[in-house]
Protein backbone atom coordinates (compact mmCIF):
# COMPACT_ATOMS: atom_id res chain seq x y z
CA UNK A 1 0.00 0.00 0.00
CA UNK A 2 2.74 1.89 0.61
CA UNK A 3 4.24 1.57 -2.58
CA UNK A 4 1.04 2.40 -4.41
CA UNK A 5 0.55 5.37 -2.77
CA UNK A 6 4.13 6.07 -3.80
CA UNK A 7 3.49 5.74 -7.42
CA UNK A 8 0.11 7.77 -7.19
CA UNK A 9 2.10 10.67 -5.93
CA UNK A 10 4.47 10.81 -8.69
CA UNK A 11 2.43 10.54 -11.13
CA UNK A 12 0.20 13.39 -10.44
CA UNK A 13 0.26 16.62 -12.04
CA UNK A 14 1.14 19.58 -9.96
CA UNK A 15 -0.97 22.14 -11.42
CA UNK A 16 -4.37 22.50 -13.72
CA UNK A 17 -3.02 22.29 -17.07
CA UNK A 18 -5.48 22.26 -20.79
CA UNK A 19 -2.73 20.94 -22.90
CA UNK A 20 0.62 18.88 -23.26
CA UNK A 21 3.24 21.89 -22.61
CA UNK A 22 2.92 22.33 -19.08
CA UNK A 23 6.04 24.04 -18.34
CA UNK A 24 5.57 27.06 -20.24
CA UNK A 25 2.87 29.81 -19.32
CA UNK A 26 2.06 31.97 -21.87
CA UNK A 27 1.82 35.02 -19.36
CA UNK A 28 5.59 34.33 -18.23
CA UNK A 29 7.14 34.24 -21.62
CA UNK A 30 9.98 36.47 -22.68
CA UNK A 31 8.07 39.54 -24.46
CA UNK A 32 11.14 39.79 -27.05
CA UNK A 33 12.87 36.65 -27.90
CA UNK A 34 15.97 36.25 -30.10
CA UNK A 35 14.38 35.85 -32.99
CA UNK A 36 11.90 38.63 -32.32
CA UNK A 37 14.89 40.68 -31.13
CA UNK A 38 17.03 40.30 -34.79
CA UNK A 39 13.81 40.70 -36.79
CA UNK A 40 13.48 43.97 -35.04
CA UNK A 41 16.99 44.90 -35.84
CA UNK A 42 16.96 44.13 -39.60
CA UNK A 43 13.88 45.57 -39.79
CA UNK A 44 15.25 49.46 -38.13
CA UNK A 45 18.43 48.91 -40.45
CA UNK A 46 16.31 48.44 -43.40
CA UNK A 47 14.31 51.31 -42.15
CA UNK A 48 17.55 53.37 -41.90
CA UNK A 49 19.36 52.29 -45.15
CA UNK A 50 15.97 53.32 -47.05
CA UNK A 51 15.75 56.73 -45.58
CA UNK A 52 19.44 57.37 -46.47
CA UNK A 53 19.18 57.19 -50.06
CA UNK A 54 17.67 60.69 -50.92
CA UNK A 55 20.85 62.47 -49.20
CA UNK A 56 23.07 60.02 -50.92
CA UNK A 57 21.60 61.35 -54.25
CA UNK A 58 22.41 64.64 -53.13
CA UNK A 59 25.41 64.20 -52.02
CA UNK A 60 26.36 62.31 -55.12
CA UNK A 61 24.57 64.99 -57.36
CA UNK A 62 26.87 67.69 -55.20
CA UNK A 63 30.54 65.46 -55.20
CA UNK A 64 30.18 64.90 -58.99
CA UNK A 65 29.11 68.58 -60.38
CA UNK A 66 25.90 67.62 -61.94
CA UNK A 67 24.79 70.81 -60.36
CA UNK A 68 27.12 73.97 -60.74
CA UNK A 69 26.15 76.16 -57.72
CA UNK A 70 25.43 79.72 -58.97
CA UNK A 71 27.10 82.19 -56.70
CA UNK A 72 26.25 86.30 -56.69
CA UNK A 73 28.61 89.01 -58.13
CA UNK A 74 30.10 90.67 -55.34
CA UNK A 75 31.90 93.72 -55.55
CA UNK A 76 35.07 93.18 -53.12
CA UNK A 77 37.60 96.59 -53.61
CA UNK A 78 38.39 99.18 -56.17
CA UNK A 79 41.55 98.93 -57.87
CA UNK A 80 42.57 102.24 -56.54
CA UNK A 81 42.05 101.41 -52.89
CA UNK A 82 44.36 98.17 -52.96
CA UNK A 83 47.60 98.53 -53.54
CA UNK A 84 50.49 96.19 -55.15
CA UNK A 85 51.32 92.94 -52.54
CA UNK A 86 48.23 94.09 -50.43
CA UNK A 87 45.31 91.90 -49.21
CA UNK A 88 41.77 92.49 -48.25
CA UNK A 89 39.76 90.35 -46.22
CA UNK A 90 35.95 90.17 -47.32
CA UNK A 91 32.91 87.79 -46.62
CA UNK A 92 32.27 85.57 -50.18
CA UNK A 93 29.57 83.73 -51.30
CA UNK A 94 28.06 83.76 -47.89
CA UNK A 95 27.97 86.39 -45.36
CA UNK A 96 30.10 84.23 -42.65
CA UNK A 97 32.37 82.81 -45.18
CA UNK A 98 35.44 84.34 -44.97
CA UNK A 99 37.82 85.38 -47.98
CA UNK A 100 41.04 86.95 -48.60
CA UNK A 101 42.09 88.55 -52.09
CA UNK A 102 45.50 89.81 -52.73
CA UNK A 103 46.60 92.03 -55.46
CA UNK A 104 50.43 90.64 -56.90
CA UNK A 105 50.57 93.03 -59.74
CA UNK A 106 48.70 95.65 -61.65
CA UNK A 107 46.43 93.07 -63.59
CA UNK A 108 47.23 89.97 -61.34
CA UNK A 109 44.88 88.88 -58.24
CA UNK A 110 44.09 85.95 -56.44
CA UNK A 111 41.13 85.29 -54.19
CA UNK A 112 40.89 82.19 -51.62
CA UNK A 113 38.39 81.24 -49.00
CA UNK A 114 40.58 81.85 -46.22
CA UNK A 115 39.45 78.73 -43.76
CA UNK A 116 42.61 75.99 -43.72
CA UNK A 117 41.77 73.00 -45.52
CA UNK A 118 42.50 70.85 -42.47
CA UNK A 119 40.99 72.37 -39.30
CA UNK A 120 39.20 75.60 -40.60
CA UNK A 121 41.25 77.74 -38.99
CA UNK A 122 41.90 81.12 -40.47
CA UNK A 123 44.86 81.76 -42.71
CA UNK A 124 46.54 85.25 -42.92
CA UNK A 125 48.22 86.89 -45.70
CA UNK A 126 52.15 87.45 -45.28
CA UNK A 127 53.64 90.00 -47.36
CA UNK A 128 57.10 89.53 -45.98
CA UNK A 129 56.83 86.17 -46.92
CA UNK A 130 54.44 86.15 -49.61
CA UNK A 131 52.61 83.31 -48.60
CA UNK A 132 49.42 82.57 -46.63
CA UNK A 133 50.17 81.37 -43.31
CA UNK A 134 47.53 78.78 -40.98
CA UNK A 135 48.84 80.10 -37.42
CA UNK A 136 47.07 77.09 -35.68
CA UNK A 137 49.44 74.06 -36.53
CA UNK A 138 52.17 76.23 -39.00
CA UNK A 139 50.43 75.18 -42.28
CA UNK A 140 52.03 77.47 -45.26
CA UNK A 141 49.89 77.95 -48.13
CA UNK A 142 51.47 79.26 -52.00
CA UNK A 143 49.74 82.41 -52.35
CA UNK A 144 49.50 82.07 -56.08
CA UNK A 145 47.98 78.61 -56.74
CA UNK A 146 46.76 77.78 -52.71
CA UNK A 147 48.34 74.44 -52.82
CA UNK A 148 49.96 73.78 -49.26
CA UNK A 149 53.55 73.90 -48.97
CA UNK A 150 54.33 72.87 -45.53
CA UNK A 151 52.32 71.81 -42.57
CA UNK A 152 49.55 69.58 -42.06
CA UNK A 153 46.68 71.04 -44.98
CA UNK A 154 46.71 68.58 -47.94
CA UNK A 155 44.43 70.11 -49.98
CA UNK A 156 44.80 73.55 -51.79
CA UNK A 157 42.89 76.72 -50.75
CA UNK A 158 39.03 77.14 -52.29
CA UNK A 159 39.72 79.83 -55.30
CA UNK A 160 37.16 82.48 -55.72
CA UNK A 161 36.82 83.45 -59.31
CA UNK A 162 37.44 87.01 -59.88
CA UNK A 163 36.61 89.80 -62.72
CA UNK A 164 37.39 93.85 -63.06
CA UNK A 165 35.11 95.74 -64.31
CA UNK A 166 35.59 99.73 -64.76
CA UNK A 167 38.20 99.47 -61.71
CA UNK A 168 36.32 97.71 -59.67
CA UNK A 169 37.27 94.44 -58.54
CA UNK A 170 34.04 91.73 -58.31
CA UNK A 171 33.69 87.95 -56.39
CA UNK A 172 31.70 86.12 -59.19
CA UNK A 173 31.80 82.32 -58.10
CA UNK A 174 33.98 79.71 -56.12
CA UNK A 175 36.35 76.99 -58.00
CA UNK A 176 35.36 73.48 -57.44
CA UNK A 177 37.73 71.27 -55.98
CA UNK A 178 39.72 69.19 -58.28
CA UNK A 179 41.59 66.48 -56.67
Amino acid sequence: MVEENKNEKNSRIPFQEDNYTHNILKSGERKLDRRGFMKTMVGAAGIFAVSTLPWGAIAAKELTGLKDKAHPKKKIADLSSLKVGDAVEFAYPGEHDSALLIRFGENEFKAYQNACTHLKCPVFWSKDKGEMICPCHHGVFDAKTGVPTAGPPKRPLPEIRLAVEQEVIYATGVKRYEA
